[in-house]
């Protein structure tokens, strides 16, 4: 197979074209296509690109299809989606990633599939993650592994990795994706995407965080565009807005207000990133530069102590599904049948169980000191990963724990800090690293702020348009027309 043919593209000249979700919904409304359309378009782009990705885990297509012959409202009314399959859908099972999940319909969809489904997106079915989602890149022992559709060879980050290889390919424009330490922007990086975390109350909460001593998993969504991130949220705060924070509103142009903007590149183990990362990081510091905001290079704003706090706590979740697996996923869970690493990395828990108490402070208080940082800068700008995609494999599970860990722990060091602080932190894909694949850059807010992300992601999309793969490397002409 030669480097072209391991580029996986679903982008044709059917109802879909190459809109983004916005575009597919405008024209669903208009009446130049209808909402069955789309879904069956989806579907057979699905068909076609799925054999060569394995991102999907569980088909839903007849029940979207069925859906569609009603009338469906909301911002993305008919437009085609799926959701991670660690979120219950009534009438599809929710497998985790893992074989020690029984193959069961779930009874009723979670509160925030509600929230999805009230924008008017339409589910075609459930995506791939890696075990429970505690790893950075979607291969599991149970599914198999998802490709890159920018190169096969290559992983898609994770968790929410099925989710961003089929809104990258051109199956759908946005898919659903949380993040516990990264699983929205970790594949959003990966795959050239936006990826959105946001703060800790901003959507409705994922089912059983309200058990977390401190909640460090968000719901959220992958798009190939800005306004697509942006109208989803939109719509989101219609059904449910949170009383804790600014409302975000609708956001479609850049702001007017220029900004003052930190960046750094160390992540807080003192590890310098990968130069192609902290180039990427230091170009885009100029370029927001140029368009007038005051940028200044600073120390990163946490220390190795609460990277190893969050490991710590990382691995309190994993012990969690290990032994209370039946108590909170399904009675029929079936410990035996873990993978090594949720094994191992519940181990490294135990080990260091009694330092729980104090992490667990620390972790709680390292909100207020990460919101500190504001007081001084309006946005953060740091690499989304430490270093560029790498290929299928290198974070397996079959490679050895202590190697894999280690591994981990250098790639994602930047990303859990907004997880910890309940802040909102977006990755943009703003260049591409010499192995061909995109690279995102991130940028963090304080609680509540995610108006400005957006603002400035419009600014930074209007100033240098990232291309999809249907486009290659020739144009940045996101919202497109049909093909």
């Amino acid at each position: 197979m030669n480097e072209q043919n391991k580029r996986v593209s679903a982008f044709c000249s059917d109802a879909l074209g190459t809109l983004d979700g916005v575009g597919i919904a405008e024209r669903i409304s208009s009446g130049e296509i209808s909402a069955a359309e789309a879904v069956d378009a989806a579907i057979a782009r699905a068909k076609s690109v799925n054999p060569a990705l394995n991102a999907i885990v569980t088909e839903t297509f007849d029940t979207a299809r069925a859906q569609v012959k009603d009338p469906v409202t909301g911002s993305f009314a008919g437009v085609p989606s799926f959701i991670k399959d660690n979120e219950d859908v009534q009438g599809a099972p929710t497998l985790w990633g893992t074989r020690a999940v029984p193959n069961k319909p779930a009874g009723k969809s979670s509160r925030f599939v509600k929230q999805f489904f009230s924008t008017g997106l339409v589910c075609l079915g459930k995506t791939a993650l890696p075990e429970f989602g505690l790893t950075a890149t979607t291969e599991s022992l149970a599914f198999g592994t998802t490709r890159n559709p920018w190169h096969t060879d290559y992983s898609t980050g994770g968790s929410s990795g099925g989710s961003a290889a089929l809104v990258a390919s051109g199956v759908v424009p946005l898919a659903h994706g949380n993040d516990g330490g990264g699983s929205v922007r970790i594949p959003a990086s990966c795959c050239g995407l936006v990826g959105l975390k946001p703060s800790r109350g901003r959507l409705e909460r994922v089912e059983g965080s309200q058990l977390m001593p401190v909640n460090i998993v968000y719901e959220g969504v992958l798009t190939r565009t800005v306004r697509d991130t942006a109208t989803f949220y939109y719509g989101a705060e219609k059904y449910r807005r949170s009383s804790k924070m600014p409302e975000i509103g609708r956001v479609q142009h850049p702001g007017k207000k220029r900004l003052r903007i930190a960046f750094f590149t160390d992540s807080p183990y003192g590890t310098p990133a990968h130069s192609e990362a902290a180039d990427l990081v230091c170009r885009t510091g100029a370029l927001c530069e140029e368009l007038g905001h005051t940028v200044r290079e600073i120390p990163c704003p946490c220390d190795a102590q609460m990277a190893d706090d969050f490991i710590i706590y990382w691995g309190m979740l994993a012990f969690s599904f290990r032994f209370y697996g039946r108590l909170i996923i399904s009675r029929g869970f079936d410990r035996s049948r873990l993978e090594d690493w949720t094994i191992n990395l519940s181990r490294l828990f135990l080990k260091k169980s009694f330092k729980a108490p104090g992490v667990i402070k620390r972790l709680r208080r390292f909100a207020t000191l990460y919101n500190d940082i504001f007081s001084t800068c309006d946005i953060l700008i740091n690499p989304s990963l430490a270093h560029p995609v790498p290929k299928v494999g290198y974070l397996g599970p079959e490679v050895p724990f202590d190697e894999a860990f280690e591994r981990i722990r250098n790639y994602v060091a930047f990303t859990p800090l907004q997880n910890v602080s309940g802040a909102p932190a977006i990755s943009l894909p703003l260049g591409f690293c010499s192995n061909g694949l995109p690279l995102g850059v991130q940028f963090g807010a304080a609680f509540g702020h995610e108006r400005e992300l957006l603002e400035l992601a419009f600014e930074l999309e209007e100033a240098r348009p990232w291309p999809t793969i249907v486009q290659g490397y020739e144009t940045g002409n996101l919202n497109g027309t049909p093909a």
